[in-house]
């Protein structure tokens, strides 16, 4: 009967009882192993068992199971606390920090540990190697000395609270000991606190000290908010303290926010009579000055009254008649034998009513707007007495230009709204006129918000006479957020300027 079976049935068969014999072999060996490791027979077979028919998934619930069976206990507050009693009470102290004042005979002793200072610091670690007492002496500026123990601390426990007056030194001490975490949260620190309310002002002290140190970022930022909020700046106790070379930075920028070019001039006048400089840099100052854009009444009597002026008046002689000439001519004219593109004749972000308009959009996200304003057609006073009527449409969910479908009626200047859209602001002139020839007109949007309790200018958007809208605007504001930094109030607080430029004409040759 043996021979009628099939020979690759009979091998078949042997192969399976070899697999057989095999996993009961191998189950015997991992008992073993488990037994003398401490666990029970039955529940070694179980599993392997249970691995067998789930395979993979089986493994991966285990891990399941291990994971949400895991806590983390955190006393990282009582540690920091131990810290703190550690440096207070100087027990286990191994060092003694000897902090001398530059210039006085004043010294702060400090106990501390060695261990801590050498795992903060490679500066500290390597004073500390070269040492040949307990005591080490160091030496600091008054204004550092005085916050010396405070940066000690943040070495033992990580935090620290920082005054505005403290931002400086604390940041000198972490630059000076390779402090680089605590460096980089002050320049943070400063950076977000530049509106913040000070009895002498902060804000030109940290740009002195950011151009000192070469940090662009925190130095950039510092001259953004002068420029941005210079009409509040020049009314405060701190104008005075601007150095020369920010004083000429300023007065070379074209988006300098502030009432008027004679608001500019009156708080140079000031500077100039308190700050007492040198010649030059007085002449320089005086030529930054757009006296095309003050009236000639004004102007008139600048030449009269100011003292500044009668002093210097030599060194801004040509300036002046070139004013009073743009003021008397037509543009277009004055087009013609003179470069009209040059700073002279450009306007700043002037606030007053002939350039712009404020717009409060109470609830902005609820619905479209409308807004109707008027400026000057230009900033010469052959031009004062003409208007241009503006239309401002603003839209919480508009479309981008790109992308939006065709107008519901022809001509008009309500595009297609979406929930998926973006806020957008367009800009456009109710009329045209002969008159707009030879001139473009550059529109400013400025947002203001509160910060640190006061209202500041929070961006300010740009955009040619070529495109009717801003394509970025209030892209990362949030709106819908009832805690957005653009929002005051739940209002939208915006101001809107129109800034007329004239355009040089080619005259061809004969």
């Amino acid at each position: 009967m043996l021979s009628d079976v099939p020979t690759s049935y009979i091998k078949s068969r042997e192969r399976e009882a070899g697999v057989k014999k095999k996993a009961r072999k191998d189950d015997i060996n991992t008992g073993r192993e488990m037994v003398n490791s401490g666990a029970s027979v039955p529940a070694v077979s179980c599993l392997a068992n249970l691995c067998v028919a789930l395979c993979v998934g089986a493994a991966l619930k285990s891990d399941v199971v291990l994971e949400n069976s895991a806590t983390t206990l955190n006393h990282s507050m009582e540690l920091v606390q131990r810290m703190e009693a550690l440096l207070t009470q100087g027990n286990g102290s191994d060092v003694t920090l000897r902090v001398q004042t530059l210039n006085m005979d004043e010294v702060k002793v400090i106990q501390v540990h060695s261990l801590v200072l050498t795992l903060q610091s490679d500066v500290f670690d390597e004073l500390l190697q070269t040492r040949n007492s307990t005591a080490m002496v160091l030496r600091e500026s008054p204004d550092c000395a005085a916050v010396f123990d405070k940066f000690i601390r943040y070495l033992y426990c990580g935090d620290i609270t920082v005054r505005l007056n403290q931002a400086i030194p604390l940041h000198k001490l972490a630059s000076k000991y390779h402090v680089w975490d605590l460096q980089q949260g002050l320049t943070q620190y400063m950076t977000q606190h530049l509106s913040s309310d000070s009895l002498t002002g902060h804000v030109v002290s940290w740009y002195q000290y950011a151009t000192q140190i070469g940090d662009v970022t925190l130095q950039n930022s510092c001259l953004q908010y002068l420029s941005w909020n210079l009409s509040s700046v020049l009314q405060s106790a701190e104008w005075s303290s601007v150095s020369e070379e920010l004083l000429l930075t300023l007065l070379q920028r074209s988006d300098l926010i502030l009432q008027s070019e004679l608001e500019l001039y009156e708080a140079l006048e000031a500077w100039i009579n308190q700050n007492q400089p040198s010649v030059e840099t007085a002449k320089s100052a005086l030529k930054a000055i757009r006296y095309a854009m003050i009236s000639p009444q004004h102007l008139f009597h600048l030449q009269k009254k100011s003292s500044v002026m009668l002093k210097y008046y030599e060194s801004v002689r040509d300036l002046l008649f070139l004013a009073f000439q743009f003021h008397a001519a037509s543009p277009i004219q004055l087009a013609k034998y003179f470069d009209v593109n040059c700073s002279l004749f450009t306007p700043r972000n002037y606030l007053s009513q002939a350039w712009g308009s404020p717009w409060v959009i109470n609830n902005p996200t609820r619905d479209d707007r409308s807004f109707s304003f008027q400026t000057q057609l230009g900033p010469s006073g052959y031009d004062a007495s003409k208007r241009v009527t503006w239309n401002a449409l603003f839209s919480p969910r508009w479309l981008p230009l790109s992308i939006r479908s065709a107008y519901p009626e022809q001509g008009s200047l309500q595009p297609t709204r979406t929930d998926g859209g973006r806020p957008r602001i367009i800009i456009t002139p109710a009329t045209s006129s002969p008159d707009f020839a030879g001139i473009s007109f550059q529109k400013t949007v400025i947002v203001s918000a509160r910060k640190q309790g006061k209202v500041v200018v929070r961006h300010v958007y740009n955009f040619h006479q070529s495109t009717e809208e801003a394509g970025d605007f209030l892209l990362e504001a949030g709106l819908q957020r009832r805690a957005s930094e653009y929002l005051i109030d739940s209002s939208l607080y915006l101001h809107i300027i129109v800034k007329p430029l004239y355009h040089s004409l080619i005259v061809a040759k004969k």
